[in-house]
């Protein structure tokens, strides 16, 4: 068993985890400024509760991808500080979770804003 928390300090772990993604990760905030042009995209547009939803889901997904690749990175780090193939291998999977969702997401913003957009020049 593991040492035992209170909810508020898992709280504040999972905060300070965000705020070491914000200051360590340049791609971490690439992700949420594309995140919040997008978010206020959405409100421009006026967005039903489903694409709201949908675009939620998505941005959040991302967002736990590079997390994850994140401490991926970090943890094959520390385990193997010198070059190893598994290791690359390792990170380099991690990458493309990343890249993966990423693309999916440019659909699901493409499935959501062409036809609004569309509308806007008509």
């Amino acid at each position: 068993m593991g040492i035992k928390h209170s909810t508020i300090k898992s709280f504040g772990y999972a905060l300070e985890g965000i705020k070491t993604a914000m200051k360590n990760e340049p791609n971490f905030r690439i992700h949420l400024a594309i995140a919040l042009i997008i978010l206020s995209a959405g409100f421009f547009f006026n967005l039903s509760a489903i694409e709201w939803i949908i675009l939620a889901f998505t941005i959040f997904y991302v967002i736990t991808m590079e997390l994850l690749n994140t401490v991926i990175e970090a943890v094959v780090d520390l385990i193997s500080p010198k070059y190893n193939p598994q290791a690359k291998i390792a990170k380099d999977v991690a990458a493309a979770g990343v890249l993966v969702a990423s693309i999916l997401s440019v659909i699901v913003g493409l499935i959501l804003f062409t036809p609004k957009i569309a509308n806007l020049v008509r």
